[in-house]
């Protein structure tokens, strides 16, 4: 196919590594890791007050202290975290009923069969900061305790020298375990070694800064990850159908989370994609958080015209970002001709902001090109899914015989040996 593309914004610094782990990163994180294998809670006490200036009796918070940060969020509040969480709760649900045991007989008397087997303990990190990110209590939560996870461990960082009270009422809503006010790599690192008051997990969950994501990066193998998240990406693919007022408040929507985050406008209108930079000026003006916003836009932001929504396609593909939204007049033919996204966002009815909190998908997507290999957080994250078999005794010497030589072709004369005695015990 020839192209047409032309861009009409490009970035001002190439969108590639990011906000992502440095050498620097790198070197802190392992450091942080390997005092807390050492000397456990003290390292964790330490980094807390030095990074948090958070030392409190014990990070682990009381059923009395849940209660009283309960109380003090609004009725309104709760009201919206429960109607959000049971978004969240049905998707899930929905997801873990596609999940079936299977148990086949595929030879007389063989049988083969899986089971989806729930992970036993979790440990789920709810970012905080400039952004304290109640929503992602709902999404590793509830979805852990759907899939049937015993010990969800949840994690938050202070905010401003106490327990985030919204966060730890979601943290308690979604059925947290455990929930500790503790943050950053001290808080990963506890969770995946263990320490004195800690049980280790076996599987993290939840976005993170630089430092966290390249916490799980290090500690994958020796607990399992959903994702490295890098910074939060979005691309729009619009026609003329669309306004520019809304395609900008989408970009600069994401755009605010962090001056690394790319948003990217794909489009076969060169009228929408003019007016798309004087209206992200303009709403830039009086944006509380143009701060970050604008300079990731002005950094990483770019507007691509192409010739028609196949080229559109092609390169959607290529970008493989997290958050894809199709504003076209058709927008489900992206259900089939697209491959590589996060998460779709269909239509102008909808936006990136209601999966990130409310609509019930999981938000905890990838990013940096992974939608070509992986997609995001969901039940099935949180299952194994394990085999078994079971041969009688008449399939069991058929299957010998044939294995025995096998075994041999590859050199494996104790494996070959193993299928031997079965041979002769069980040939009729």
């Amino acid at each position: 196919m020839h192209s047409t593309s032309r861009v009409i914004k490009a970035p001002a610094v190439a969108t590639g590594d990011g906000d992502g782990g440095g050498p620097d990163v790198r070197g802190t994180v392992e450091a942080i890791i390997d005092d807390v294998r050492r000397r456990g809670d003290t390292a964790v006490r330490d980094y807390s007050e030095r990074f948090d200036q958070w030392s409190p009796e014990s990070f682990l918070l009381s059923e009395d202290e849940i209660a009283r940060c309960v109380a003090e969020v609004p009725d309104q509040v709760i009201e919206d975290l429960r109607f959000c969480q049971r978004q969240v709760r049905a998707f899930a649900e929905a997801q873990r009923a596609t999940m079936t045991d299977v148990e086949v007989e595929t030879l007389p008397g063989v049988r083969l069969g899986h089971r989806h087997l729930p992970i036993a303990n979790v440990g789920a990190y709810v970012p905080g900061g400039r952004y304290p990110m109640v929503a992602s209590a709902h999404m590793s939560v509830i979805t852990a305790k759907v899939a049937g996870v015993e010990r969800v461990a949840a994690v938050t960082p202070p905010l401003a020298g106490r327990p985030p009270a919204a966060t730890v009422a979601a943290m308690h809503l979604a059925g947290a375990d455990e929930i500790r006010i503790l943050g950053g790599v001290q808080a990963v690192a506890a969770l995946a070694v263990g320490t004195e008051t800690i049980e280790r997990v076996d599987f993290l969950v939840g976005p993170g800064n630089a430092y966290v994501a390249e916490a799980k990066r290090q500690l994958f193998g020796e607990v399992g990850i959903d994702l490295i998240a890098g910074p939060t990406e979005i691309l729009i693919v619009a026609d003329d159908s669309v306004d520019a007022e809304l395609v900008a408040a989408d970009l600069l929507g994401q755009a605010e989370h962090g001056p690394t985050s790319p948003a990217i406008l794909v489009t076969t209108s060169e009228g929408l994609a003019h007016a798309t930079l004087r209206e992200i000026e303009r709403q830039l003006v009086g944006l509380p958080t143009a701060d970050i916003a604008g300079v990731a836009w002005e950094q990483h932001g770019e507007i691509h015209l192409v010739g028609d929504l196949e080229e559109a396609a092609v390169l959607a593909d290529a970008l493989a970002f997290e958050h894809v939204e199709i504003l076209t007049r058709e927008p489900r033919w992206a259900l089939e001709r697209l491959r590589n996204y996060g998460a779709l966002f269909l239509g102008e009815g909808t936006t990136v902001a209601y999966g990130d909190k409310t609509i019930g998908t999981n938000h905890v997507l990838p990013t940096r090109g992974g939608a070509r290999y992986s997609g995001g957080l969901w039940v099935g994250k949180f299952l194994k899914t394990v085999t078994y078999q079971e041969c009688d005794p008449r399939a069991s010497a058929e299957i010998g015989e044939i294995c025995a030589r096998q075994c041999r072709i590859e050199n494996f004369e104790g494996h070959a040996r193993s299928c031997d005695v079965r041979v002769e015990r069980f040939r009729s």
